[in-house]
């Protein structure tokens, strides 16, 4: 088996996991590191030879791109002391603790080698937690801070690894540059991102046409995330700043065919990204499988000591973390999303999934130093996060359904049916408030007057039928059952046309062009 055929492997597994996934309960990623591994163990299938410094560019941007057009920049402005607790000081703690027990653990271990141990391996993984926490029907509170830890951890952990790998490499290293490189990392990061969301957002309506729009979008995160880096800002920050803006200003509520459209490609395209991406995980074990030849008990010794302070220091942190959370909202009238019970923290804690970004950064790590002596200890820092990966990854993974039913941890059902029924009664306002402009200017017959009043309600009670009383449920009703009667016979309708059109197609004469321009206008009558 070459790499292409095994690429194609892999992207047919990330495929099939998700329906499995749905079938039994567990998380399409972690299937997909399953997959991974499988594929790993046996001889005839190549070692992937991806160059580590393109896996962080070819895989994050487009991860990060499509689990920011599910949140919004509200949602993490009104989050931001979670965030901020979860995603740059808890990334600061468990870097230093496990520096700390590393280097005192691992004979010989620098300090900067040991904080880029720490650094690479205290993010959790944005795309494990949230394709995890969304598939188990987690309060969406929890969701909302979950996605924005694994959004923004990612940026203060690469930040780390750098100046660590920085200092490890030369053999210098400062308290107030490492500082300043954060900040200016920042900076950078921002400002790339909001210009370029800023150009991205006038092209797009340039382009008008919606395959030339979606287009763009795919190429604008990879865009983002290589500009910021090579102005030596933070490719991760820029791709998510530039993801807020276009999500927060690129909007055109009317163009409804760029937007059914641009959610078909992302879905597509965040499936088979993220299931590359775990799978990659899975394949990268013949790295660890060749470091640990002949020193099995040392290595997992050390991984196993790891793995438990990167868990257990996150329990810890949580707690008061969470606690200090409380407080605050309970002194302040804040707007934002907290665990509300010891359950909500237990299951947040059992959340902490290490992943691609791991895998990334550990694959990346120099082999030599300025000094071209091999760089210290990097076969025992590569399998030591490989074990963390890999406990936190499927252990994790595979037991917090099982966690989150055993706690009762699910989402408020009620709370989100009376939050779509506001919607709902919001829409149906908003078509008679228009419907009222458009009567003020001309003149409607009584009862087509009556006919579009009816059809402004109709709008809301289709969304949410509990907006209505009794009588008008139970006739609306009425009408869904004929709608849907009327709907099948026409889809059969339309299906003998499309294959009376597609017939002609290989007919002689028949210009394709034609046929397909036909086809296309059925299809669309055929949309629902």
């Amino acid at each position: 088996m070459d790499q292409l055929a095994l690429l194609f492997v892999v992207l047919l597994g990330a495929l099939i996991s998700v329906p499995v996934g749905d079938r039994f309960g567990l998380p399409a990623p972690v299937l997909m590191t399953l997959l991974g591994i499988a594929l790993a163990l046996p001889g005839f299938v190549p070692n992937v030879s991806i160059p580590p410094e393109l896996i962080l560019p070819a895989l994050l941007p487009p991860l990060l791109y499509a689990a920011v057009r599910r949140t919004s920049w509200r949602q993490f402005t009104a989050n931001k002391r979670p965030i901020f607790l979860l995603a740059v000081a808890l990334v600061f703690v468990t870097t230093l603790c496990v520096a700390v027990v590393a280097h005192a653990i691992v004979p010989g271990l620098s300090v900067a080698a040991a904080v880029a141990l720490g650094a690479l391996i205290a993010p959790p993984d944005p795309v494990a937690a949230t394709a995890v926490a969304g598939q188990l029907g987690l309060p969406r509170r929890l969701v909302s801070i979950l996605e924005g830890e694994g959004l923004f951890n990612d940026v203060t952990a690469i930040v780390l690894y750098h100046v660590a790998i920085a200092a490890a490499v030369s053999g210098e290293f400062s308290v107030w540059r490492a500082g300043l490189d954060l900040v200016l990392s920042a900076v950078v990061a921002v400002a790339v991102g909001v210009a370029l969301g800023w150009s991205a957002n006038k092209l797009l309506s340039l382009l008008g046409d919606a395959t030339l729009q979606i287009g763009l979008t795919l190429l604008v995160p990879f865009a983002s995330y290589v500009l910021a880096e090579e102005l030596h800002g933070s490719g991760v920050l820029s791709v998510l700043v530039t993801a807020l803006f276009l999500a927060e200003y690129a909007v055109d509520a009317d163009d409804v065919v760029s937007r059914l459209a641009g959610h078909t490609v992302w879905d597509v395209v965040d499936t088979l990204v993220t299931g590359v991406a775990f799978g990659l995980v899975g394949l990268e074990l013949h790295n660890a499988v060749r470091t640990a030849a002949g020193r099995w008990g040392e290595l997992l010794g050390w991984a196993a000591v790891v793995v438990a302070v990167v868990v257990l220091v996150r329990l810890l942190w949580l707690l008061p973390a969470t606690w200090l959370t409380k407080r605050l909202h309970a002194l302040r009238d804040y707007d934002e999303d907290i665990p509300l019970s010891w359950r909500e923290t237990v299951v947040m804690w059992w959340s902490g999934m290490r992943g691609v970004a791991s895998v990334a950064l550990a694959l990346a790590i120099p082999l030599r130093t300025d000094s071209g002596a091999p760089f210290p200890d990097r076969d025992e820092i590569v399998f030591i996060a490989f074990g963390v990966i890999m406990a936190t990854l499927v252990l994790q993974g595979l037991t917090l359904p099982w966690l989150v039913r055993r706690l009762g941890v699910r989402a408020d059902i009620e709370r989100e049916k009376e939050f779509e029924t506001q919607l709902a009664a919001r829409a149906a306002k908003a078509a008679k408030r228009r419907l009222r402009e458009i009567e003020s200017v001309e003149e409607l017959p009584d009862d087509l007057s009556e006919q579009m009043n009816r059809r402004a309600f109709e709008i809301g009670l289709r969304i949410s039928p509990r907006i209505g009383d009794e009588e008008r449920r139970e006739a609306q009703e009425n009408r869904v059952r004929r709608l849907k009667r009327v709907r099948r016979i026409q889809g059969e309708m339309l299906s003998a046309a499309r294959h009376e059109v597609l017939a002609a197609r290989s007919e002689p004469g028949a210009d394709p062009e034609i046929v397909d321009r036909v086809l296309r206008h059925l299809d669309v009558r055929s949309l629902p």
